[in-house]
């Protein structure tokens, strides 16, 4: 499912075993069939009735939660989110999913200017947002940017700050595991089993994702970037830049590139 967005109405999400997304989980995650102009982000309502493994999406999107409730585990730490409850998804966000009670989730997508990075809202009335998108997808993003409210910090287990270490730069897990008093073996267990990804693959990704900020708004040259970011070199930014935005640096850098997918 990795790199495939539904173009909009009625989702259904494909479902696969705690198995299946354990062995996903293993892999190093490439998203070679990632587009990042392949239209809106997933648009309509989903169930999610089990786990949803590891997935990107290019576009940014909001999922309401209008019932039930379900666990996410992404680029901005944990949620437990329940009816009421916004997930804001920046660009090129990856994340897993994996229910509680079974929960139906409408997804709007998002302007580019909104969701520069992923956070939790809270809506007061999800059902009247859900009449609305019924009849117009656009006024009901409208409507949810309006009146969505910040809905509280990600979980803060032991896990979640060592993702919040990694999505800043220079984060690493030694460190971190020595100042909480373990050791590095038991660290990696926690965050993959709370993450369902390696902490040196969720670094990368989020180094990756910070790097394509700076590039499609700022105006650096690649080498400072490169320098900046940490990398060895420009083709060691290249490499982890296009796996995950599909694109290379220098691509992001063309002014129509960039004219395009903020219009989107």
């Amino acid at each position: 499912m990795a790199g495939e967005w539904p173009s909009g109405g009625v989702l259904t999400l494909m479902v696969e075993s705690q198995g299946r997304a354990a062995a996903a989980g293993e892999r190093r995650p490439r998203c070679p069939r990632i587009n990042p102009f392949a239209g809106p982000g997933p648009s309509g309502v989903q169930s999610v009735r089990s786990t949803l493994v590891r997935h990107w999406h290019a576009q940014p999107y909001a999922a309401v939660v209008l019932q039930g409730g379900y666990h996410e585990a992404g680029e901005a730490g944990r949620y437990r989110v329940e009816a009421g409850d916004v997930l804001v998804h920046a660009p090129f966000s990856v994340h897993q999913n994996t229910a509680g009670a079974g929960a139906l989730v409408l997804n709007l997508p998002l302007p580019l200017d909104y969701a520069a990075h992923s956070w939790r809202g809270r809506l007061s009335d999800p059902d009247r947002l859900a009449r609305l998108a019924e009849r117009d997808l656009h006024e009901a993003t409208a409507c949810l940017m309006a009146s969505v409210e910040f809905g509280g910090p990600p979980l803060a287990d032991a896990p979640d700050q060592l993702a919040a270490e990694l999505g800043g730069a220079g984060g690493r897990v030694a460190d971190w595991a020595a100042a909480q008093g373990v050791d590095r073996a038991t660290a990696y267990r926690w965050f993959r089993n709370a993450y369902g990804v390696s902490p040196a693959r969720f670094r990368i990704e989020a180094r990756a994702r910070r790097t394509w900020r700076r590039l499609a708004w700022g105006a650096e040259g690649l080498a400072q970037v490169a320098l900046a970011e940490g990398f060895s070199d420009q083709a060691h930014m290249t490499r982890e830049v296009k796996a995950i935005t599909g694109l290379t640096p220098g691509a992001w850098r063309s002014a129509a590139v960039q004219q395009a997918f903020k219009a989107i």
